[in-house]
C-alpha cells in the first residue's frame, strides 16, 4: 500500500475530537480542494502485515483512523487492511471525502465510524458533487456516521441549504459538523454562527467544531 505516514495522536476534527487514535494516512486523493491542509508529496510502500505490525506498537487506542488523502482510492488493499485490523480487535474510523460510494460498499462491513465530508463547491473551488454525496450517505447511514462541512470566506448559503436537504432526505438524525476553514480566523465566526442558526431552523443536530489539533499545536 502507498502509505504517507503512521502515527499516534488525538483526533482533531468532528464529534470524536479528543479521542486517541493511530492514524494510517494513505497516499493519493481524487480531489484538489483549495483549503487542503494535508498535501501529500511522498509515500512508502508497505504490506498489510507491516502496517498492522506498526499499528500494534502504539498500544491501546480508541480507534484506528484510516485517512488520507482519500483512503478509498486504494480499495482492494484497504479491504485487506481493514480485515486484518478488525481481527486485531480495533475500531475502524474512516475519514473520507464522501464521493467514492461504489468503493465504500466493498469495505463498509469492516468500518465502525465514518467521518464524511460534504465538499461545498463555493468552499472547495471544485465542481458540484451532490449526487455522489447523496449516494455515499445512503450506504453510510447504517453506520455511526457524521457529516462535516468546511466553512470558508466564500461559502454560499445555497451550498449549505443543499447539504441540509440531502441529509434530511437520507439521515435526518445524524450530526452535522460545521468546521471553520481556519480555526484562528475570527472573521469567520459570524458566518459560521449564521449557518448554525440556519441548520437549527431546519431541525438539524448541529455542532461547530474547529480543528482542535491545530488549536493545540499538535500533529
Amino acid at each position: 500500500m502507498k502509505i504517507a505516514e503512521i502515527f499516534k495522536s488525538i483526533q482533531g476534527e468532528g464529534i470524536y475530537a479528543g479521542v486517541e487514535q493511530v492514524f494510517v494516512r494513505l497516499f493519493g486523493c481524487n480531489l484538489k480542494c483549495s483549503f487542503c491542509d494535508t498535501p501529500l508529496e511522498r509515500y512508502d510502500e508497505k504490506s498489510v502485515s507491516q502496517i498492522v505490525s506498526e499499528v500494534r506498537q502504539f498500544g491501546k487506542v480508541h480507534s484506528i483512523s484510516l485517512t488520507g488523502g482519500e483512503p478509498l482510492m486504494q480499495i482492494e488493499d484497504l479491504i485487506e487492511l481493514s480485515k486484518s485490523l478488525k481481527n486485531e480487535g480495533y475500531l475502524l474510523y474512516l475519514e473520507t471525502n464522501g464521493i467514492l460510494y461504489e468503493n465504500l460498499t466493498k469495505v463498509i462491513e469492516y468500518i465502525d465510524i465514518i467521518a464524511m465530508d460534504f465538499k461545498l463547491p463555493t468552499t472547495t473551488d471544485q465542481q458540484s458533487l451532490w449526487e455522489d454525496h447523496r449516494e455515499f450517505l445512503k450506504i453510510a447511514k447504517g453506520k455511526d456516521v457524521f457529516v462535516k462541512v468546511v466553512i470558508g470566506k466564500l461559502t454560499q448559503i445555497g451550498d449549505v441549504l443543499e447539504a441540509l436537504k440531502i441529509i434530511k432526505d437520507i439521515k435526518s438524525d445524524l450530526t452535522l459538523v460545521l468546521q471553520p476553514e481556519n480555526p484562528f480566523e475570527h472573521a469567520l465566526g459570524g458566518k459560521v454562527a449564521f449557518f448554525k442558526m440556519l441548520a437549527k431552523l431546519h431541525g438539524m443536530n448541529i455542532k461547530v467544531i474547529p480543528q482542535k489539533h491545530k488549536q493545540l499545536g499538535i500533529r
